[in-house]
This record gives C-alpha cells, structure tokens and sequence, in this order.
C-alpha cells in the first residue's frame, strides 16, 4: 500500500509518501516540504496568518513534486494532520487532503500530529517495541507511553507553561540571535561553558510531578541574568549563557524521560519533534540511556521537525491496525489531544 501525508500545522507545508511492506516496515518514497521560517524570521516567531498564507500557496506545488518524486500517479490513501496546531494552517491542509481524495475517491485519515513525530522513527529503525517517548518542539514537550501505534497513546506528562522549543525561541530574542532560536542557541553554545551559570532545574524537586515540565522559570532567569549585566554595564558573555540555558533544557528533558522509562518498565527511549536535533538534547540522552541500560532511538534531524513522510507513516501503521477511514465531513481540531491517534 501506498500512503500519502499531508502536514500543515505549524509553519512547514509538508507532503510525504510512504510504501508499507507486507513485513510491516515502510519505505520512504518522497518527502518534500516548503517553509515559511524565513517570512516569520522579522517577527520573531510564527504568525498564524502568515503561515496559512504560505500553505496555501505551498501546497499544491509541494504535491505535485511528491508525486514526481515518488514516480506515483495516485496513492492508495490519503493521510492528513487534523491537530493539534494553529487552526488555519490546519484548515489548508485537510481542505487539500479532502479534495484529493474526492477526486481520486481514495480512503481519507485524520490523524494526530504528535503520533507523527513518534511513527516517523520506524522509517530508520524498523518495528517500534513499546517505549516512553520524548517530543520536543516549538509548541509541545510530552512524555508519551506507546504500546502500539495503531493504539491510543498515553501522555505521562507535558509542559504546564512555556515548551522547550518556545522557550529556546524566546531566550534566543533576548540575546539577539534571531528566530528560530534553537540552531541559532546550539551554535552559540558550542563556544560557551555549559557549567558557568547556574541557571534552574524547574520542577525537580522531590513533591514536583513526575514527568511535568516547566520552562517558564528558566526563560526568566535567563532574563534576569541578562538585565543584571546590562545594569552592571558589562558585556554578555552569550556562549556561556547559551551553553547553560541549553545545559539546563536538556538535564530536565533527559532526567525525566529516563525516568518515566524507567518507571514505566520500557527499555526503549525514542525522541522526536524539531528540538530534538539539539546537540546537547542527543548527546546527554545517549549518555543517560547508556548507563540506565536504555536503548536510544533517535530520527534524523531531517525527519524530527514537521514533514509528510512522518503523517504517512503513522497513516500506513494506523491502516494496517484495521482503522477504518475519517469522513470527508471531518473538522480539524487545534487543541487535540494526543490520546486520540485518529478522528473517525
């Protein structure tokens, strides 16, 4: 079977293809994405407008290479993201979905972007086992426990403020390094001493929940180390700032995705999501499931951030489980939770 997906929730307009093999593995055929970053880049983040905008023009252009790509006429399915994400970036990519499988009258699945970024590791790593999984980006940082993908996914704990991508972003701004901030964050960092300011470890302590995260504090220490600078009339040392904030982010992230691992008696991690291709996120997980005995799984950074390839992927998994297709009727959903892999 052949498998198309459709991503559009965020600022990247997506469009993958994927084959499913009879041993249940897939087999990547095209992947193609268009970005807007560069025309939210004077604004210092997304802006929902914009990126709809983009989509719109993006789309169909992006379909047209996917196909070549994948030298396929007509796929024999048709995945899309349906949520979460910002609502009129969504509405362009299910409106297309819809409209493509009308006219080829194929099989439509709404799916949930989240799920995607768990599927896509299958691409590299074959069969997923059941795993915690870690997804870090721009708008979301989860601790997930999947069984199955073709099953509901169990979120053990989000953040309750700011996601670590948003508060990369935003700590980025402070420093002037521009948007989007994690490349711009990892590349100062490699300069700076990880260990020169003592930034907070939030919701560490032994009566925080488990597996919540909290980036909101950090954001404003950071903030705060920065005006006492500037008020001392010094120079910011943004390699050692940059080094320690990151420092920080990814002594949270990786404690407690080991820790629910741990917890929950899985010995697989999995990350995924667009901050995952920090350097120092993968280096200190792949030093922290060494000595918890865990196995790391961890896609290219190619795949990590929003694509098509991972919605079909997760769509090929989700139709080999038995789902039967979404209407055509279906309405996107921005705020969907990651517990509903699919909206039928």
């Amino acid at each position: 079977m052949i498998v198309l997906g459709i991503e559009s929730s965020c600022d990247e307009t997506g469009v993958g293809i994927v084959r499913h093999r009879a041993d249940g593995t897939c087999e990547l055929l095209a992947d193609e994405v268009a970005s807007s970053v560069a025309e939210h880049a004077r604004f210092g983040g997304v802006v929902p407008e914009i990126a709809s905008r983009a989509h719109l023009e993006a789309i169909v252009p992006a379909m047209r290479r996917a196909l070549a790509a994948a030298g396929v006429a007509r796929p024999d399915a048709i995945a899309v993201t349906i949520g979460p994400g910002l609502a009129g970036a969504l509405l362009v990519g299910v409106a297309a979905a819809k409209a493509y499988a009308a006219a080829w009258d194929l099989p439509l699945y709404a799916l949930n972007h989240l799920g995607g970024h768990v599927a896509v590791d299958t691409l590299e790593h074959g069969p997923m086992p059941p795993c915690v999984a870690l997804l870090v980006s721009g708008g979301h940082t989860h601790l997930l426990r999947v069984t199955d993908l073709a099953e509901p996914i169990v979120e053990l704990g989000s953040t309750v403020d700011d996601a670590a991508g948003e508060a990369f972003d935003k700590v980025a701004r402070l420093l002037g390094l521009g948007f989007p901030g994690g490349p711009a964050l990892d590349a100062a960092a490699a300069h700076g001493d990880p260990r020169a300011i003592a930034f907070p470890r939030s919701m560490t302590g032994p009566r925080d929940p488990r597996y919540d995260f909290s980036f909101s504090g950090l954001k404003t220490a950071v903030a705060r180390y920065v005006e006492g600078v500037h008020k001392d009339g010094g120079e910011l040392p943004i390699p050692d700032i940059a080094a320690s904030f990151q420092e920080a982010v990814a002594d949270v992230l990786t404690m407690k995705a080991v820790r629910a691992a741990r917890d929950v008696g899985v010995d697989t991690l999995v990350l995924g999501g667009g901050a995952t291709a920090n350097s120092r996120i993968r280096s200190m997980a792949e030093e922290r499931c060494a000595a918890a005995g865990l196995t790391l799984r961890v896609p290219k950074p190619r795949l990590c951030t929003d694509n098509g390839v991972m919605i079909a992927t997760l769509g090929a998994h989700v139709i080999a489980g038995g789902a039967k297709p979404s209407p055509l009727t279906v309405a996107t959903d921005p705020g969907l939770p990651v517990s509903t892999s699919q909206i039928r």
